[in-house]
């Protein structure tokens, strides 16, 4: 089994892809150790000294390590780790994740379709390539509130992204939206 690693604009952050389906349709965002019990991977992961999140892709998977701890001795490891981990043939998940709420009006959901579609289509395939996602998690009176995974996350240009990028194209294509604002947790 061959494992790139690509770098991330987050220096913090490697992006491995194994050449297969990691998670296929969805994500899953592991901020600690402590969140990660259904996940095997992310557990073994997480096992590593020096891990501090774990974000698992359709194709990839994204480690972002502690301040202390340095690529040159973790890299290898997280590589081991992922390679026993598909070898041996355990699951990625096991069981349901718990599906976060959408704050929406009833009377918003012509904006809120087209908000997610430009997310899906313009902004996601985007966030994906530097190890993240974009997660929509509600509007309500033109504001437009999403939650950055993965390498984004903490990323020192997320901001920068959600402001120039994704605010001014939602504005651009659905008038209604009037900002842009993230959500922690």
């Amino acid at each position: 089994m061959f494992i790139e690693t690509e770098g991330t604009p987050n220096p913090a952050t490697l992006k491995f892809l194994p050449g297969r389906d990691v998670m296929g349709a969805g994500t899953a965002d592991f901020a600690a150790a402590d969140t990660a019990t259904r996940s095997p991977l992310a557990s073994a992961i997480f096992a590593l000294d020096g891990v501090a999140r774990v974000f698992l892709g359709g194709d990839f998977i994204t480690v972002t390590k502690s301040d202390e701890a340095g690529w040159a001795a973790l890299r290898p490891q997280v590589l081991g780790t992922i390679m026993e981990h598909f070898v041996a043939g355990r699951p990625v998940i096991e069981g349901e994740g718990e599906i976060e709420a959408e704050d929406v009006s009833p009377e918003d959901a012509e904006v809120v379709a087209q908000i997610k579609e430009l997310l899906d289509t313009r902004v996601r395939p985007a966030v994906a390539s530097d190890g993240g996602d974009i997660v929509f998690r509600g509007y309500r009176d033109g504001i437009v509130r999403l939650h950055m995974q993965g390498a984004c996350s903490g990323c020192p240009s997320s901001s920068a992204t959600l402001k120039h990028g994704i605010e001014n194209m939602l504005r651009h294509y659905v008038p209604e939206v009037v900002r842009v604002e993230q959500v922690l947790a």
